[in-house]
């Protein structure tokens, strides 16, 4: 799999083991009120929260939750306002990570996040530090054994501009972000079912480090994505296989 996204695409997974244990009903929570607030609280016109709802539903999210999420993003009921936060600095061996935040208290999320970076030998840098590493996409993954030449029809006429097989199988659509929702609406109308689909800080190149330089990038990243606020984590870490089965 692509290493520049390869780690959203590693927590994605992940993610479905803690979801059992109710690690990822907050960020769920939040995914399901931004997407009725951009698209509004019918599942039948609004592909990203009828996405969201089904992640949800398949962590065990009780229905009262989802249905108070829904509303708090299509105004019915009040919520504390939500915001989005970028945060970007360096890990160990000096690789760039970046993280996007939905918080609803930038004083906390801030300071906690400052935290973080240090506790696991990374820093917190000023504005702009890495972003110019990085390219603002949209990334789809397909679970191996899905159709690659159905994928790549689909992608290809509805603004797609990369398709990506890995070793395992799984594959990778790259768009940019303006036309995600287009194709994301294409691949649902092909009853192409997607793993996953969000718009991510992918890296324009990819770094080595050493291997124990790796492996505390690695922590630093799972501590961040463990976060309740964090909704994505970016690097340009050149996460290989061989890391992952030993961290």
């Amino acid at each position: 799999m692509a290493g520049h996204s390869k780690w959203a695409n590693i927590q994605h997974r992940k993610g479905r083991v803690d979801a059992a244990r109710g690690k990822l009903w907050s960020k769920l929570s939040k995914a399901i009120i931004i997407a009725a607030k951009d698209g509004g609280g019918d599942l039948s016109a609004n592909f990203r929260l009828r996405k969201a709802v089904d992640d949800a539903k398949a962590v065990s999210m009780p229905k009262d939750n989802i249905e108070r999420a829904i509303k708090r993003g299509t105004g019915e009921i009040e919520g504390g306002r939500l915001e989005t936060l970028i945060f970007e600095g360096y890990g160990p061996g000096g690789v760039a990570v970046m993280c996007e935040t939905l918080t609803d208290n930038r004083n906390r999320t801030g300071p906690e996040m400052k935290t973080l970076f240090s506790k696991f030998g990374g820093e917190i840098g000023k504005t702009g530090c890495v972003s110019y590493l990085f390219d603002r996409k949209g990334v789809f993954v397909f679970a191996p054994g899905t159709d690659e030449e159905t994928v790549t029809m689909v992608a290809l006429e509805n603004g797609g501009e990369d398709v990506e097989a890995s070793e395992d199988g799984s594959l990778q659509v790259t768009c940019a972000p303006e036309s995600f929702r287009d194709l994301e609406e294409a691949f649902d109308k092909a009853e192409l079912k997607t793993e996953s689909g969000e718009v991510l800080q992918v890296a324009q190149t990819t770094v080595d480090v050493d291997a124990e330089s790796a492996k505390r990038v690695l922590r630093l990243l799972e501590a961040i994505d463990e976060h309740d606020d964090v909704q994505n984590v970016s690097t340009n870490l050149n996460i290989t296989d061989e890391m992952m089965s030993e961290d």
